[in-house]
């Protein structure tokens, strides 16, 4: 079985969809949350589910070894759920393809630094488009730059609004992304 570290900066749906969907399998189990901000919701989840959850500084993130010693013990691959820090060259260097993102619109469109939950859905409604989705993504050195795994398109209309654009990214999200996940461990483990 595969070990699965999160890592999240905000509310958390996306990673406690994530744990408990691979509690339901035999391919991989969430064994850790990583979060960079002290008052995530992803915190009071991950207590709930009895999973275990830590805080990470940005400048032992970004300048130290822990958190990638801490990886190569624990983690198989890793899921970003919303994380919003940059991952230090060293750890996708030493996890290639194991690293999975999602961005909340049709990449290469709407993304790099900044680009992410409103900042996205309020551009999409400015630039009057009539559709959006998902992008899962293996992650690179780069924003958003790294090879596309599957989207999922939505159509939208007039009448969206930022607010409900993002209602239709999130049961996009909810949908899609463990079974990505999951469909990513089979494939690479066969």
């Amino acid at each position: 079985m595969k070990r699965i570290v999160v890592f999240a900066s905000g509310s958390g749906s996306n990673a406690e969809n994530i744990i408990k969907f691979f509690n339901d399998t035999q391919t991989a189990k969430v064994t850790h949350v990583l979060c960079n901000n002290e008052r995530a919701k992803v915190f009071e989840r991950c207590e709930r589910l009895n999973i275990e959850a830590s805080l990470i500084d940005k400048d032992v993130f970004s300048k130290e070894d822990t958190v990638l010693q801490f990886l190569q013990q624990e983690a198989d691959y890793i899921i970003l759920a919303g994380f919003l820090w940059k991952i230090p060259e060293k750890i996708v260097t030493a996890f290639p393809k194991k690293i999975i993102n999602i961005h909340p619109a049709l990449l290469p469109k709407y993304g790099g630094k900044g680009m992410y939950g409103m900042h996205i859905h309020k551009a999409v409604k400015e630039n009057n488009e009539v559709e959006t989705g998902i992008t899962i993504h293996f992650v690179n050195e780069n924003y958003d730059e790294g090879a596309i795994i599957f989207q999922k398109k939505t159509a939208l209309s007039e009448e969206d609004t930022p607010e409900t654009i993002a209602e239709k990214i999130h049961l996009l999200e909810q949908r899609y992304f463990p079974r990505v996940i999951e469909s990513v461990i089979l494939d690479t483990n066969e």
